[in-house]
């Protein structure tokens, strides 16, 4: 149960337009496997997904050692610069919810230089760790309003993945994806790693060093339970 629903949904091949229907994009990694364990709500999320990427190179790591299938790794930004690309060229309507809007007025500054075509909309909601059926409804109406062809979710794991697998069918659009850092990776509010890091893999060592506090717990503990519950599954069957 632990690495199952994991193992049978990833997709390696990036979504072209237009889609044959809806599409929800999630990323996962050791950290957000570790929470989904314990929270049913968030697997359920990720399960449901159409396309999960492997964002994380433990994740790549353990579908070779479970099942010998080579996988490439997706970032998050990976696929946020394919979707923006492909609304550049189809001149589609993309919208970013999450975040401060400083940091979403620094997205848009960027998107309008980058890629002009693209028609840019978002939202700031305010900071909540859970919210209310009545800010759903200003949410799904910003979105609505808005009529995107693309929408970006930055508003953290577990809570973006979660709010989407809510609200899905109240929101008329092609993509849903959930991102999270790529807000401020792209703003360039949070510097990114080098990509010399990034190659050789060192990403999360880079992103610990810098927001050690904050992530010692991420990279330390969950990273050394991923590995127990890859090892347990590997006995076990």
């Amino acid at each position: 149960m632990v690495i199952k629903f994991f193992e049978y949904n990833i997709h390696n091949n990036y979504p072209g337009w237009p889609p044959k229907s809806k599409t929800i994009i999630n990323t996962i990694n050791p950290h957000s496997f570790c929470v989904a364990v314990k929270d049913k709500k968030f697997k359920n999320a990720l399960v449901n997904s159409d396309i999960l990427i492997p964002d994380g190179i433990g994740i790549v790591k353990a579908i070779k050692f479970l099942s010998n299938k080579k996988l490439n790794r997706i970032t998050g930004a990976d696929m946020h610069e394919h979707l923006v690309k492909l609304a550049n060229k189809n001149n589609l309507k993309v919208f970013y919810l999450g975040a401060s809007n400083s940091t979403l007025d620094k997205i848009k500054k960027r998107i309008s230089k980058e890629y002009p075509a693209v028609i840019v909309g978002s939202f700031s909601p305010e900071y909540k760790s859970e919210f209310s059926e009545k800010d759903n409804i200003i949410l799904r109406e910003r979105i609505t309003n808005f009529s995107p062809d693309i929408l970006f979710i930055g508003m953290t794991a577990p809570k973006q993945e979660k709010w989407v697998d809510s609200n899905i069918d109240e929101i008329d659009v092609s993509f849903v994806v959930s991102i999270g850092a790529v807000f401020d990776f792209y703003a360039g509010t949070v510097k990114r790693a080098p990509q010399w890091m990034i190659n050789l893999n060192l990403e999360w060592f880079y992103r610990l060093v810098r927001e050690p506090k904050r992530l010692w717990r991420r990279y330390l503990i969950n990273n050394t339970k991923f590995i127990f519950y890859v090892l347990k599954k590997r006995i076990t069957h």
